[in-house]
């Protein structure tokens, strides 16, 4: 016998079947197109920013991710529950399409059948099984929501909906094929290819073949208002996902990663800089609104919300979209709160970990520009005084800025203005210029540059702190101030490559001084070193360590960098015990996002967190690469009462020990 099977069994092929079936589909699919419509009025309420440059590129990023649900599933459980509903979902999406094409389309006008011989066999199998999947998976994932509800984790009637339909959906799908088998398929060798289905067949075979035909087609009808009734749902509740979650893959920031807007502080023509109402935010803004499915990944990996900060960038994301579809002309600073904004340390973790792309800290540094810019409100007098210190000396630190490279002078180092003629510009910055602490890690770097036969200059009392912390912490002004004087500064010296100890320094250089026209090659200091042992121009002994290591949020999340620094700690004989949160899920210190500047006086200290973490591992040493980073675990060291169990160390301190 011919492996197929008749596709509109016992309902019928003909007009009494096939036109209200395709009204149904007209009607659902206008509802969802009308209700969109309706909704990107709402996004346009934004402004306007591109996100369709390179649209080859952002359709098979958005298609990678759709299809493999490689963001969905870096979350294990739940993201390998979600990710195996949809690729079973996706491939009875699939099937049906095949039947429908076959039934209406090639059989109907040309007479041509494929779903037949083993080509039909393997449709069977595969569907049977992705149907099964699909509701154990759905069924996994309810008893996650509602019995084993992780923390934080918000349960609508938009859930309960999505849970019932869907596992209606699957299981009406089943009693149509169990009852189409148990009348025409029994006992015949195509049975064995839908396994469940003929399970579920045998067991209801008893019935009789009038009540089976009376069965299957109220189920066929009732499956079809159901299906029909899920897409027209789509726009009204969380479904909406499915469509803008994807788009918002298309949509997504292609980098330079991280990078932010640059406002146009000399348009004359603004009244405002920075976002206070949802019409100055961009569209991208609102959107990732509906594209959140609040599934709370953000919020369990923010370090702000994780020592009880008030801070839930998932919140943050939805209080926007909230106040763009209700009311358009509400206070975003009042209605999401000061102190949740000023709680962000810009680590990027919330970002790294979304399944749907959406954009978290452009939209807080946003609010945060209004709040310094429009009513100069920072977040303490300490933040002012800081502000105020960089404006004159062009440091936060408040020290001169003639003494800047006092630091250099008994290496022999001298400062372009005196020598121009350079291998490479050490661009310093202000805590490896002025702390006492970081100088000691300005000078094991150039002791090593010197070490490999690098000619290395610095700008001493001519550089100015890069505006990375004025700029996070809102004021925009500040930062373009300070950096079009250091831009204008390194491209007069005509200098071709810069490097620096500091990863703020270095993601401001290579990304935003990129706006302001800087010319010379950026290069973070691990990665240069690990250049220069790789190389054989550096020469380092190896010598037994015991150590930890932190990812600093903006060498690590910001610019991806993992390896260089691992690489530069076993070349120097160290043996790294991982926290448990490291590379891209690392914990923040606590000083991004200009925090730096501020006292922590909200829960629990970030920094003696990540300090506890360190001390956990067991390792004596705890190594960074950013002075930020290690001014908060000397601090947190002393705070958490563990100065005899962990030191913190540079890389390059570690390195210039093994000369």
């Amino acid at each position: 016998m011919e492996f197929t099977r008749e596709i509109y069994w016992n309902v019928g092929h003909g007009a009494t079947t096939l036109v209200p079936m395709y009204l149904l589909v007209i009607v659902a699919i206008a509802v969802v197109v009308k209700m969109f419509l309706q909704r990107r009025e709402v996004y346009r309420q934004g402004l306007p920013l591109n996100r369709t440059d390179n649209l080859g590129e952002r359709i098979s990023g958005m298609l990678v991710n759709v299809l493999l649900q490689k963001k969905v599933t870096r979350v294990k459980m739940p993201g390998l529950f979600h990710g195996l509903f949809f690729w079973g979902f996706f491939l009875l999406l699939i099937g049906t399409t095949l039947i429908v094409l076959q039934a209406d389309f090639t059989d109907l006008l040309f007479g041509y059948k494929f779903l037949k011989g083993t080509f039909y066999k393997l449709f069977s199998i595969i569907l049977d099984f992705a149907g099964l999947i699909s509701l154990v998976m759905l069924g996994a994932l309810f008893i996650r929501r509602y019995f084993f509800r992780p923390e934080g984790l918000e349960t609508k009637k938009d859930d309960a909906i999505m849970h019932g339909l869907m596992t209606f959906i699957l299981l009406t799908g089943f009693v149509i094929e169990g009852t189409r088998m148990a009348v025409t398929e029994l006992g015949t060798p195509v049975a064995s290819w839908s396994p469940v289905g003929h399970l579920l067949a045998q067991s209801i075979a008893w019935m009789g073949e009038d009540t089976l035909r009376t069965l299957h087609k109220l189920t066929w009808w009732f499956h079809l208002l159901m299906v029909m009734g899920f897409i027209a749902l789509i726009p009204f509740t969380k479904f909406r996902h499915i469509l803008t979650t994807s788009a918002n893959y298309l949509f997504a920031d292609r980098g330079p990663k991280g990078q932010l807007r640059s406002l146009d502080l000399e348009d004359e023509s603004s009244e405002t800089f920075g976002a206070t109402q949802v019409k100055e935010l961009t569209w991208k803004d609102i959107f990732d609104a509906d594209a959140c499915t609040l599934c709370k990944r953000c919020q369990d990996r923010c370090p702000a919300w994780a020592t009880d900060k008030p801070l839930s960038p998932m919140k943050v994301v939805n209080q926007i979209g909230e106040a763009a579809f209700t009311n358009s002309e509400a206070n975003l600073i009042d209605l999401i709160g000061k102190d949740v904004l000023w709680s962000c340390t810009t680590c990027r973790a919330c970002q790294e970990i979304c399944p749907a792309s959406i954009e978290h800290v452009s939209k807080i540094v946003d609010l945060r520009r209004s709040m310094v810019l429009m009513e100069g409100e920072f977040p303490g007098d300490e933040v002012m005084t800081a502000m105020e210190a960089t404006e004159v000396n062009g440091n936060p630190l408040g020290i001169g800025y003639a003494s800047r490279g006092d630091w250099a002078a008994e290496l022999g180092i001298k400062t372009l203005a005196e020598d121009p003629e350079i291998d490479i510009l050490y661009f310093v910055g202000c805590y490896g210029s002025f702390d006492k602490r970081n100088i000691a890690i300005a000078k094991s770097f150039v002791k090593l540059c010197q070490a490999a036969g690098v000619k290395v200059g610095i700008l001493g009392k001519e550089e100015k702190c890069c505006g990375e912390p004025m700029r996070k912490m809102g004021n925009e002004y500040l930062y373009q101030s300070l950096a079009m004087e250091n831009v204008e500064l390194i491209n007069g010296y005509g200098v071709k490559k810069i490097v620096t100890t500091c990863p703020h320094c270095y993601n401001t250089l290579q990304k935003d001084y990129r706006d302001l026209a800087l010319a010379a090659e950026v290069e973070t200091y691990t990665v240069y070193l690990e250049q220069l042992i790789s190389s054989g121009k550096l020469k380092i002994r190896s010598e037994g360590l015991d150590c930890t290591y932190h990812d600093s949020c903006y060498l690590g999340r910001h610019n991806d960098v993992y390896d260089a620094p691992r690489a530069l700690i076993t070349a120097a004989g160290g043996t790294i015990r991982e926290m448990k949160k490291s590379r891209s899920e690392g914990f923040c210190c606590s000083a991004g996002g200009g925090r730096i500047m501020a006292e922590e006086k909200i829960g629990e200290r970030i920094n003696i967190r990540r300090v506890n973490m360190a001390v956990d591992t067991g390792a004596g040493v705890l190594v960074s690469n950013c002075p930020f980073c290690l001014t908060m675990f000397e601090d947190g060291v002393k705070g958490a009462g563990v100065e005899d169990k962990l030191k913190p160390k540079d890389i390059a301190e570690l390195l210039a020990e093994r000369l």
